[in-house]
């Protein structure tokens, strides 16, 4: 047994021997051609030879080359350095690399590019690759750039760190944005897309708005022009509750303009011609842009005849001499003109021209007073609406004429110091007034219109210029008008006499009811007092009641007098019987009364009776000689009494007369002026 075992130990050291052997072998190998060249074995077969060759080896057989052998260098991938020369290695690798953390935004350097990617070296182990449409912002980006990147993963399922410029650029973009802000930086921007009243911006990855008033200082036609171009920009405002940012292009350069025209002002003077540049066209004038600084052209000193809109006379981007009328060093306005440097057309009017004389011209302007008339090229007159017709009834200018008339004028006034002319056209025709005594003599009738109306009258125009008033007490026979609109209607056509002419005020009275004759000669006949007729109430006044008699004759009744016999007051629209109290043919007056007929029916049955019984008893007894006579005492009475009325009733109509003369006074007092 002891030699079996001696046997079985010598056999393992044999193999020992072997195994050191090969180990010795394999360590000068990994000398030889180094570490890298070392074939990776797995761990689990490591492990299991290990093992194997740990078992193998018996504890107390050594040889001395094992025992100098790192087994646990071995175990590590081969290592062939110390531990001290492991840690200064490992120091100074570590000292190379960049701690990183993910989430983290860091500064990277761009390294390479191509056209689709960007590697950037952000100093860690591996470089990161971004796409190259997160920098389509900025154009200029070059191989050494530092650029931010956000870092999302550092190493993926290939090993590969993933960076975002974008995510970087949003994450930051706020603070940068109001670090711009707060420091007046220049910042660049992408112009993405065109939208209403601007552009919109990509600034550091925030979608700024830049107004179509901030692209430049001349007004912009064609925005789409700007877009997709990158620009400098200054942020001019920041809205942090809507998250909204405001950019200016504009602002960059108008502090150059700016002392451009403190330059420019400074060598300006008044009367001074310079060349400009048409910048922009309103409605009220032209502005001109003379090197740096704006000047207006006023509408009115664009050109000496009348114009309606600039286009008329300028375009844009034109190149034209000004002069400067006017500027403001304060407010830097310049005030030009253009047609200054022409001559005035009053300067060079026909001298034979004169009043009396007839021009043509065209209707320029139109205004409710009148018209003006370009004579020539910036030589103007007025043709009041008074001087358009020698009718008394004022109109408006635009009955006449409009704008782009052709029209012959006589000139009525001409001050060539004061530039002013004054036209008529009714002069062209003959006045109306100078034969009107043989054409419309007193006492001729003919057709008038009706213009106006008053309460004291209807004002007619029998020809343009020729005006007369019919009274309203010329109007009719019969009927009491209170207001012509009751006779007649504006613009109708009605028939007229002439009674009286004025031809120093230029007036004539008319009248309408002398047409016929005067028809209460005949009603004196027929309307005799006491005389009973038939008759309709056709209005009813607190004062009494108008009746309708027959021949279209009118008579009043009081309200006493329309009671009825049995005691109840006549209405409106009923048909009774009226008996002639008063019949009065100068002021053409018939009083009326319906109770009276039976009142005196009454009277004269009674007095008949009271007749009767005085016979009867007058045959029965004689009558004293000294009896009173009470009869014709009240006869006597009664007939001073009636004296009295008839003389009241005389001056009433007297009083009457002279109140009627005195309107129509008025009516004419009225109708001159």
């Amino acid at each position: 047994m002891a030699e079996k075992k001696s046997e079985h130990i010598t056999h393992d050291s044999e193999n020992v021997s072997e195994k050191e052997q090969q180990i010795t072998d394999s360590l000068e190998e990994i000398t030889e051609t180094g570490i890298e060249e070392i074939e990776e074995v797995p761990e689990e077969e490591e492990e299991e030879n290990i093992e194997e060759e740990v078992d193998i080896i018996p504890l107390k057989v050594k040889s001395t080359q094992l025992n100098e052998f790192d087994w646990s260098n071995y175990s590590k991938k081969g290592n062939v350095y110390s531990e001290s020369e492991k840690n200064n290695f490992e120091s100074k690798y570590n000292k190379t690399l960049s701690t990183i953390v993910e989430n983290q935004v860091i500064d990277g350097t761009v390294i390479s590019m191509n056209k689709r990617e960007v590697v950037i070296n952000i100093g860690y182990k591996s470089e990161g690759v971004v796409s190259l449409n997160e920098f389509r912002y900025n154009p200029d980006l070059k191989t050494g750039d530092t650029v931010e990147v956000y870092i999302e993963s550092q190493e993926d399922k290939k090993g590969q760190l993933i960076l975002s410029h974008k995510k970087a650029r949003a994450l930051r973009s706020w603070d940068r944005v109001n670090a711009a802000l707060e420091n007046n930086e220049i910042i660049k921007g992408f112009i993405k897309c065109r939208t209403k009243g601007g552009m919109i911006v990509d600034v550091f990855g925030i979608e700024a708005f830049l107004p179509g008033s901030q692209i430049d200082v001349k007004p912009i036609r064609d925005y789409d022009a700007f877009v997709g171009k990158t620009m400098e920009f200054k942020v001019v405002k920041i809205n942090h509750e809507f998250k909204n940012v405001v950019v200016s292009h504009k602002a960059l350069i108008e502090a150059e303009l700016e002392q451009q025209k403190k330059d420019i002002i400074s060598k300006l003077e008044k009367g001074q011609v310079l060349e400009g540049t048409v910048k922009n066209i309103t409605s009220y004038g032209v502005f001109i842009d003379l090197g740096g600084v704006d000047g207006l052209i006023h509408i009115t000193d664009l050109s000496w005849g009348r114009v309606n809109h600039p286009e008329e006379i300028v375009k844009l981007d034109q190149k034209l001499n000004v002069v400067i009328l006017d500027f403001d060093d304060e407010k830097k306005r310049i005030a030009l003109g253009l047609k200054q440097l022409t001559p005035h057309p009053w300067d060079s009017l026909d001298q034979n021209l004169k009043v009396g004389d007839r021009v043509n011209g065209k209707v320029v302007v139109m205004a409710d007073y009148g018209a003006f008339v370009e004579i020539t090229t910036g030589v103007e007159g007025l043709i009041h609406v008074s001087e358009m017709s020698w009718s008394q009834h004022l109109r408006s200018a635009q009955e006449f004429f409009k704008v782009g008339d052709t029209i012959e004028a006589q000139i009525l006034t001409l001050d060539r110091e004061e530039r002013k002319m004054s036209l008529g056209i009714k002069q062209l025709k003959p006045n109306p007034w100078e034969n009107v005594e043989q054409k419309y003599a007193i006492g001729s009738k003919h057709k008038a219109k009706v213009r106006n109306f008053t309460n004291f009258g209807v004002f007619v125009e029998i020809e343009e210029g020729v005006d007369g008033l019919i009274h309203i007490s010329d109007l009719s026979w019969t009927k009491k008008v209170k207001h012509p609109g009751e006779f007649t209607n504006i613009n109708d056509d009605i028939d007229v006499v002439v009674l009286e002419i004025d031809k120093e005020n230029r007036r004539l009275s008319l009248g309408h009811k002398q047409l016929e004759e005067n028809p209460w000669d005949v009603f004196e006949t027929i309307f005799t007092p006491l005389s009973i007729h038939e008759g309709t109430i056709i209005e009813v006044m607190d004062k009494g009641a108008i009746v309708a008699l027959p021949y279209g004759v009118e008579g009043f009744v009081t309200p006493k007098h329309m009671v009825k016999a049995d005691g109840t007051h006549a209405k409106i629209d009923e048909k009774l019987d009226f008996k002639v109290i008063e019949f009065s043919k100068v002021n053409k007056r018939i009083i009326l009364s319906h109770s009276r007929i039976f009142e005196d029916a009454k009277k004269a049955e009674e007095g008949a009776k009271r007749t009767g019984e005085e016979i009867s008893y007058k045959a029965t007894k004689k009558p004293k000689s000294n009896m009173e006579k009470t009869t014709l005492g009240d006869i006597t009475d009664l007939a001073a009494i009636k004296n009295e009325m008839v003389e009241n009733e005389k001056k009433v109509e007297m009083h009457e007369d002279d109140i009627q003369d005195n309107e129509k006074k008025i009516a004419n007092n009225q109708s001159e002026e």
